[in-house]
């Protein structure tokens, strides 16, 4: 038996003899089977690994649309949720809104109802008078009388700007430019309207119920004159720069029984903000003032023969 075997390479050059012997040929060969069993051992872990990655991706991809499921449930909820707490948030609000509007028009008209007192049992009477608060809020001033307000003037002591020395600002300075129209901020009959010698110049002033007066200063055009009837949030003239004025604006004061008074809060009255004049401003007797509201319209009776035209006494 062989020991060894002979290799020739020949070439254009010549021939090469190499010699291999028996041992490096069982090594070179046991070097191929362990190289086969590599390769095919490689081959079969990348196929199932292969395997393996499809099945990972697929079971990732499920787990993504399951997450974007959850995620879009969530977000459905999430909404579903904040309107509910909207709706209760409003609820509340309007629950609270009412039983304090019900507080201070029971507190104004002299009722006292017990604390344990339910509000639907409250409600009959808080009902019949809202017409009485309807008609507070149209025969008072209430609101501005711009149509977009911005006050640059607050109503107390200050440095006239034209004269130069400490005076009373009797009312509360509104920006606007010439031109602005101004309404009215209740029911009246116009009790001036046009130029004056004060330093409001071209102004119109308004009489309301209950002894309310309300002035206009600086108006550029008046478009009432007086005598007539307004009611609350008619156009009554367009604002300017007459008069004592450094720059146009308008100058608003609401005066009770020919006292000034701060127009802040009449102007901060509404239906949403019943109470805050009632609360600020403490010089008018509103007790008096509801009560007269609350009262029936009383007709003296008379007799027809009190109303028939007295006849001559004639002699037959």
């Amino acid at each position: 038996m062989r020991d060894h075997y002979r290799i020739t390479i020949t070439n254009y050059s010549g021939a090469k003899h190499y010699t291999l012997t028996q041992l490096m040929r069982r090594f070179l060969a046991g070097f191929g089977v362990f190289l086969g069993t590599c390769f095919l051992g490689g081959f079969l872990a990348i196929l199932f690994l292969s395997t393996r990655l499809a099945t990972l991706n697929a079971e990732v991809a499920d787990l993504q649309q399951y997450q974007a499921a959850i995620k879009e449930e969530n977000t459905a909820l999430l909404s579903e949720q904040q309107q509910l707490k909207e709706s209760v948030e409003e609820k509340v609000a309007a629950l609270s809104i009412i039983s304090d509007e019900l507080g201070s028009i029971e507190t104004m008209i002299g009722l006292a109802p017990g604390p344990d007192v339910a509000l639907y049992e409250r409600l009959d009477t808080a009902s019949q008078t809202a017409s009485e608060k309807h008609a507070m809020l149209s025969a008072i001033p209430s609101g501005y009388p711009l149509a977009d307000a911005h006050v640059t003037s607050r109503y107390g002591m200050r440095n006239h700007p034209v004269l130069g020395k400490m005076a009373l600002h009797g009312g509360a300075d509104l920006r606007a430019a010439v031109g602005t129209p101004v309404y009215a901020t209740a029911d009246a009959v116009v009790e001036l309207a046009g130029a004056s010698n004060s330093g409001f110049g071209r102004m119109v002033k308004l009489s309301h119920n209950f002894g309310f007066v309300t002035i206009f200063g600086h108006l550029s055009k008046a478009v009432v004159a007086s005598g007539d009837y307004v009611r609350q949030g008619d156009l009554i003239g367009y604002s300017g720069n007459t008069g004592l004025s450094t720059a146009p604006h308008l100058h608003y004061e609401v005066r009770h029984l020919h006292r000034r008074l701060a127009p802040g809060p009449f102007m901060e009255w509404s239906w949403e903000n019943y109470d805050v004049l009632f609360t600020r401003e403490e010089q008018i007797k509103w007790d008096s003032l509801a009560k007269t509201l609350r009262k029936p319209t009383a007709v003296p009776e008379r007799r027809w023969s009190q109303l028939a035209p007295r006849l001559p006494a004639t002699s037959s």
